[in-house]
This record gives C-alpha cells, sequence and structure tokens, in this order.
C-alpha cells in the first residue's frame, strides 16, 4: 500500500474527484491549504496598488492505495488536473503505509481500503 499525496488548484478539485471516482478510487481526504512553489506567490492590484500575495490557497489530497492502483491514480490525477500553467501542483507517492485498519469492522490490511 502507498500514500499518495497531491497538492493542485482548487478549481481543479472537482475534475480530479470526478477522475479518481471514475476509475475505482473512493477514499479521499481532502484539505484546503496556503502554499507556494518555484513561482513565489503572484503580484495582484486592486484599486490601483500593486501587492504581492506570497501564499496561494492550494488543495491537498490524501489517499491510500493498493500498490496496483497506484500508476492509474497518479494518471487520473496528472490528466485531470493538468493546465499546463505555472501553480498546477505536485503529486508525492510515499511507501510508508505498514498496516491499515478499517475501526468499523476491524477488517486491516488491503481489504481495510
Amino acid at each position: 500500500m502507498k500514500l499518495i499525496t497531491a497538492v493542485i488548484r482548487p478549481e481543479k478539485l472537482a475534475d480530479v474527484k470526478h477522475a479518481l471516482t471514475e476509475m475505482g478510487c473512493n477514499g479521499l481526504i481532502v484539505t484546503e491549504i496556503e502554499g507556494h512553489g518555484t513561482q513565489k506567490g503572484v503580484v495582484q492590484q486592486w484599486r490601483g496598488e500593486k501587492y504581492k500575495v506570497e501564499l496561494l490557497p492550494k488543495i491537498k489530497l490524501e489517499m491510500v492505495v493498493k500498490d496496483s492502483e497506484v500508476e492509474k491514480v497518479k494518471k487520473a490525477i496528472l490528466t485531470s488536473a493538468r493546465t499546463g500553467e505555472i501553480g498546477d501542483g505536485k503529486i508525492f507517492i510515499f511507501d510508508n503505509i505498514n498496516q491499515v485498519i478499517r475501526i468499523r469492522t476491524g477488517e486491516e490490511g488491503e481489504t481495510a481500503l
């Protein structure tokens, strides 16, 4: 099992959720976050005054998936979250999931997903 964390644009959340649901990935944690990457924020203008917004709103998605589903989930996120512009986000894949336990039934391992 692997933990996949993706940071995406807020406006792409619906598209990504739809793509993940279509491919059969049902478990998903969504968190509203702020941050910046190499772009270091953006300069905006309001009432003639320019100001810099250093921390941009983003969405963080987290899901634990079976090893056999990692490539499908990665591809679904890539195709549905991409705009081609700076700030599209990142996907992180971690190997550190040792055990999953469903609290309601006590199921363990991949059956608990």
